[in-house]
Formats: structure tokens, C-alpha cells, sequence
């Protein structure tokens, strides 16, 4: 092994190092860095981006921590709320106003000083939905803020002007703003605490905008992002390194570490060789198998916790033969559940039984369960009229397991289980991996990825009801993502009812009653949840869990 010190000496030197790292440096090592910088744009769904929004940008509130767990990873009390840009705030229940009350003397970037235009800024580049994908207004829609509505996508002079923001966001002086609600919903504060609500430099993204891409869209994607975070955007090569160094003015405190480099290193098994090194501080995105063998390691901890993260199958609705029920169920029971937690994860996940996290408040066990029973699966085929699998080759297009090439290590050994499992009943699938770029564009955006496996996403708003908004609403009533393009007037109408619901139990049987119809209706296949884990350098401590599952550099420090 005596390549292994000079190998990831290159790597480092090619991170941007010379010679040894200075010991307030700190080197992640990861599959991917960003692709976009834009969290209103067509790869927003892609995980490897959240670090740029995440470091760079900050919220107006945001969660308080709560316990610590048996590995060491602060959690956060998702029920408790702490301010951050704004220092507090208060609800007028009758005219459902809510004043906040910014933080003063707060600098980003090269001085950028923060007040209520930066809030006004966010809120009216959210609602103009000019971005690929509209994330920021789904969240203000699904905290039912006043006037983000789906009229804001007619294709209309009415569309036009339902885009522009009126007084639902008023400045009332240059540290207070107004925020006006349509209807009562719990679910306010927390998409505040969500990245796609995280507060612009509104100066400095009104400098890189231009006549026909007023809300700098392009340089979001392409080229920088302004906030008022704990970190700064350094340097920033695509398909490279992502570096950023620390906002000295930062109100909370400037980072411990001066310098973060995020290095793309592709092939697991290389970040693994490179962090044992002792030649990096954090590896991301390892395999089950990795991640076991670091836990052992001398110099290494692997920390984790029991968070949202999953595994499913999209099978899309618009993609004829997945219109037909039974294909979808003979395809549900076609899937070895226990084969795949056994090999692919080495028993450190369990089988998803419904279609938010387990760990969300308002989850519920649905009484419709799919499991592993090829039998079934190869009746329920001959049933829908493909006996043994024949007719299906009419679709070919239908039936590419589509996933992202940059995670082979950590999709393709389920890929391959899937696809062997499913030419047993008679199934015959390709598998497909893709750049995620192309599959989050495909995935968010275009929406016509036939047959998908993912383990990248996750609802960011702790609760059942938000997981249920984002992924299974129809388009037209406010859903986001709905990648497999469901459409249930009882989830929608149910759904929309239980946000504005007060009493909890009354909620949560609404709640119930909407995850037993997407169970029913197969809205996906859900396969499994597994843990988040983290491998990092003993030297470093300070990993809290967020529900973006992304690290805030900002938490990380030496350990003692």
C-alpha cells in the first residue's frame, strides 16, 4: 500500500493544496460537486448542490437543536424554532399576519449589509417562478402564504400578473417585514427553515441580472450565489472542486475552518483510500460495505443517524403499461425487499412500509403492503394480459431502470438484483444510468423518466403532510416534484384540508387516510430506508444532522 500516501497527495494537489493542508482547512471528498447554484432550477432535487445554498445563504428561522445520539450527531427539535436573519417574530391570529423582526448589522460577502429588501427580494424572485423548476414558491404555497397560488401559472395576462409579489410581503421598515397567510398551516415556519426559502443579497444578484433573465437565474447555474451564510463562494469548477472560505462578519460567529474544498473524487473506493490516507477530513456517499469496513478503522469515525433517507421505484402513470394497476402491483412483488437489504446494504436498512419517512410526525403504516412473491407477481401480470411477460416488449422505452451514473457504487448492486429478480417473472428491464444532471432535469422538470430508481430524495419539512405535498399532489393543485405524475382528487382535496386542520389527532387520521390511497395506488414502490452516515477524520467533530441530510460547515470543528 505504499501508493496510497502519494495517490491521494495528487488528489489534494489537485484540490487546490500545496504541500500540507494548513490544519484550518478541511477537504470533503465527495461523488459529484455542484451542477447549479439555482434552487429555483432544474437540478434542485440533486443533493450534491445543497452544499453551495446551504453554506452560503441563510434562513430566516430555523430549528433549534435537540438531543445528541448514541453516535455523536446533534439532532434538532423540529418542533422548537430559533432565529437566525430574523431575530424574533409574533402571529396575529386575526388578519393571520406574522411581523419578524430582522437582525441587525448583518454582512454577507464583501460587506453586503442585510435588511427587509433582501427578504422582499426572495419572496418576489420565489413567486415569479422564472426559474426551470419553481421550488421557492411551492414552499411559500405550502406554508399557504397569501397570493402563491397555482394562478400563477396561467399562461395568461392574469398568470402575469398573479407572478407579481403585492403586499402578502411587506417591508415596514428596513428591519421589519409582514408576511400574510390565506389560511392557518402548520406548516409555516417550517418551510422558512427549507433552502429554498434561504434569503438572497439582493444587490448582488440584481447586478448579474440582465434584460432577459431578471432574477439571475444564469449566474445562480453557472457562476455564483449572494447570501448572508456563514460561508463565500471561492472558487467553483464543475464537474472539479467546489471551494468556499469563511464570512468573517458572520453574526453566529465566523467557521471555524477558513478554507472547505469539496473535491469530486468519482469512484467510492478512492475516497475511502484517500480519507484512510489521513490526506482528507470527510468522504461522502460511500457504500454499505465502506462505510462498515471505516467503522473499524484507526483515525476514522463513521457517524449516523436513523434520518429520512430511502430508496424507490418511480413508475410513471403517463408511460403506458405502468397506467395499468396490476402491472404496477406484479412489479411491486417482483422486488426481492429483504435480497437487497441483505447484499446491496449488508442489512443496515429495513423495508419501507409506506411513502413518507417512518420518522415523520403523521406517518402511518398503510394496510396495503407489497412484498416479495414472484408467484403473485407473474399472476398479476397474466392478469393485466402479459402472461410470462410476452407483450410487454411493445414498450421498450417503458422498461430502462433509469438511475444516476454517478452513484454506480451505491444504486448499481440493486439495479443488478432488480434486474435479475424481474426477468425471473418475466420482466425484462435495461438498466440505464444517466448523468444526474440529466436526471434531475428528467426527474423535476420534464417529469418523463418511465421507470426510476432513487435514493436521493427526501422531504426537507419534517412532517408527513409536507412529504405528501411535495411528491404525490397533483401538478395542477400545487405538487412539485410528482415525478411519476399521480393524480388523486382525495389525496389533494384531503391533503389541502389537513394543513389548515388545528387539532392533531383529527390530522393525523386525515393524514392516514391519505397514505392508505397512495399505498393503494402504488404511488411509487417503496423499497427501503436506510441510515445517514458520515465517515470523517477523528479529528473532526460537530456532524448535525439536517434533513437535507447535507453538512452546515458552520457546525464542524476540531475535536478537543
Amino acid at each position: 500500500m505504499k501508493w496510497l500516501p502519494r495517490f491521494a497527495l495528487s488528489l489534494i494537489a489537485a484540490a487546490g493544496f500545496s504541500g500540507a493542508a494548513y490544519a484550518e482547512d478541511l477537504l470533503i471528498l465527495t461523488e459529484e460537486v455542484p451542477v447549479s447554484l439555482n434552487y429555483d432550477g432544474a437540478t434542485a432535487s440533486i443533493d450534491t448542490n445543497w452544499v453551495g445554498w446551504d453554506n452560503i445563504l441563510d434562513p430566516l428561522v430555523y430549528h433549534a437543536n435537540g438531543a445528541i445520539n448514541e453516535d455523536g450527531v446533534q439532532l434538532l427539535d423540529f418542533d422548537k424554532f430559533e432565529g437566525r436573519l430574523a431575530e424574533s417574530w409574533s402571529f396575529d391570529a386575526a388578519t393571520l399576519t406574522w411581523t419578524f423582526n430582522l437582525r441587525k448589522d448583518v454582512k454577507g460577502c464583501d460587506g453586503a449589509t442585510f435588511n427587509a429588501d433582501d427578504v422582499v427580494y426572495t419572496f418576489a424572485r420565489a413567486k415569479s417562478i422564472s426559474g426551470s423548476s419553481p421550488i421557492g414558491w411551492f414552499l411559500a404555497n405550502t406554508g399557504s402564504v397569501d397570493g402563491f397560488t397555482p394562478a400563477v401559472f396561467a399562461p395568461t395576462d392574469d398568470g402575469a400578473a398573479a407572478r407579481k409579489l403585492g403586499d402578502e410581503v411587506k417591508k415596514i421598515d428596513d428591519y421589519t417585514v409582514q408576511i400574510r397567510q390565506s389560511a392557518p398551516n402548520q406548516l409555516f415556519l417550517k418551510v422558512l427553515s427549507i433552502f429554498a426559502l434561504y434569503i438572497f443579497d439582493k444587490e448582488t444578484m440584481e447586478a448579474h441580472a440582465t434584460a432577459d433573465d431578471p432574477w439571475s437565474h444564469n449566474w445562480t447555474n453557472n457562476d455564483g450565489l449572494a447570501g448572508f451564510g456563514p460561508y463565500c463562494l471561492n472558487e467553483w469548477r464543475k464537474n472539479d472542486r467546489f471551494s468556499l472560505t469563511a464570512n468573517p462578519d458572520y453574526y453566529r460567529g465566523a467557521a471555524v475552518y477558513d478554507r472547505v474544498v469539496v473535491k469530486k473524487v468519482p469512484q467510492s473506493a478512492n475516497r475511502v483510500a484517500i480519507l484512510l490516507s489521513g490526506a482528507a477530513q470527510i468522504a461522502e456517499h460511500l457504500t454499505p460495505k465502506e462505510y462498515n469496513t471505516l467503522s473499524k478503522a484507526k483515525n476514522v469515525s463513521v457517524v449516523g443517524v436513523q434520518g429520512n433517507e430511502n430508496m424507490f421505484m418511480i413508475l410513471n402513470f403517463k408511460s403506458p403499461p405502468f397506467d395499468n394497476p396490476l402491472v404496477r402491483q406484479a412489479i411491486a412483488h417482483a422486488v426481492p425487499y429483504e435480497r437487497i437489504i441483505d447484499t446491496s446494504y449488508f442489512g443496515e436498512a429495513h423495508k419501507w412500509q409506506g411513502v413518507v419517512p417512518s420518522t415523520y410526525p403523521g406517518f402511518h403504516v398503510a394496510s396495503t403492503q407489497y412484498n416479495y412473491d414472484p408467484e403473485k407477481s407473474k399472476a398479476l401480470l397474466a392478469e393485466a394480459g402479459y402472461p410470462g411477460g410476452a407483450g410487454l416488449e411493445a414498450f421498450p422505452d417503458s422498461f430502462k431502470l433509469t438511475y444516476m451514473l454517478e452513484r454506480e457504487s451505491e444504486m448499481g448492486p440493486t439495479a443488478t438484483i432488480l434486474h435479475t429478480a424481474f426477468r425471473e417473472v418475466g420482466i425484462n428491464v435495461e438498466l440505464n444510468p444517466i448523468p444526474q444532471a440529466q436526471y434531475g432535469d428528467r426527474e423535476l422538470v420534464k417529469k418523463d423518466l418511465p421507470m426510476g430508481l432513487t435514493a436521493h430524495i427526501k422531504p426537507i419539512g419534517v412532517d408527513a403532510a409536507y412529504g405528501t405535498l411535495l411528491s404525490y399532489v397533483s401538478p395542477n393543485k400545487g405538487g412539485i416534484l410528482n415525478s411519476a405524475n399521480y393524480s388523486s382528487d382525495m389525496v389533494d382535496g384531503t391533503l389541502y384540508g389537513s394543513l389548515a386542520e388545528g387539532d392533531n389527532d383529527k390530522r393525523n387520521e386525515m393524514l392516514a387516510a391519505i397514505q392508505e390511497q397512495l399505498m393503494k395506488d402504488l404511488v411509487v414502490i417503496p423499497i427501503l430506508e436506510f441510515r445517514t452516515h458520515w465517515a470523517t477524520a477523528a479529528s473532526v467533530t460537530g456532524v448535525v444532522w439536517h434533513p437535507d441530510n447535507a453538512l452546515r460547515l458552520h457546525d464542524l470543528k476540531p475535536a478537543k
